[in-house]
């Protein structure tokens, strides 16, 4: 792994988002790298947008304010509008296919299209659809371990949510999956 890499999550509020980054976070602290997790989103719950943008480093981070990514994670239509252009040349994009209308444009850039409410509903849990981008993400660009998210998705999720954490661990591995299945595809 490079020395940082700069990420965001961005979407409706209620899809995760904040969650996926908090738990990426928490899996980057259990190896002892330097973290940073900064959230932003409306009034609203729930139908708000939301985002978080995360820094993973080696080294002392100098400021969480980043304003060009190396991935984003983008599940929503507005979401994709505001951030697709933020990211870096060479960077990554994985956008939710079943929320985004209008495909990303770029061809500077690897981008990766995958329907997770769908897999997630194969899984028979809509709610593990952030974990599952998650671990597409993670096999992409593995810059934590799949033990350490592991480890902190049991920080992450409520004590009323710990009987969730099988469902979590299939979702993440299911991620990984189809990132083989789209390299055999191509």
């Amino acid at each position: 792994m490079k020395k940082s890499h700069d990420c965001i999550f961005a979407g409706f509020g209620g899809q995760g988002v904040l969650s996926m980054g908090q738990i990426l976070s928490y899996a980057a602290m259990i190896e002892t790298k330097e973290v940073s997790w900064m959230p932003a989103y409306g009034p609203e719950m729930r139908g708000g947008t939301a985002n978080c943008i995360v820094i993973v480093s080696d080294t002392r981070i100098s400021s969480p304010i980043v304003t060009a990514f190396d991935s984003a994670i983008l599940l929503n239509q507005p979401s994709l509008e505001k951030f697709e252009h933020t990211i870096k040349p060479g960077g990554l994009l994985i956008y939710e296919t079943s929320t985004v209308i209008k495909p990303p444009t770029r061809t500077d850039i690897e981008i990766v299209p995958v329907n997770a409410m769908e897999e997630a509903r194969k899984l028979e849990s809509k709610q593990v659809a952030n974990v599952l981008l998650l671990g597409v993400f993670l096999a992409l660009r593995p810059i934590v371990a799949t033990d350490a998210v592991l480890q902190a998705l049991k920080k992450v999720l409520p004590s009323h949510r710990q009987h969730l954490l099988p469902m979590n661990e299939r979702a993440l591995a299911r991620g990984t999956e189809l990132v083989a299945e789209l390299a055999s595809v191509s």
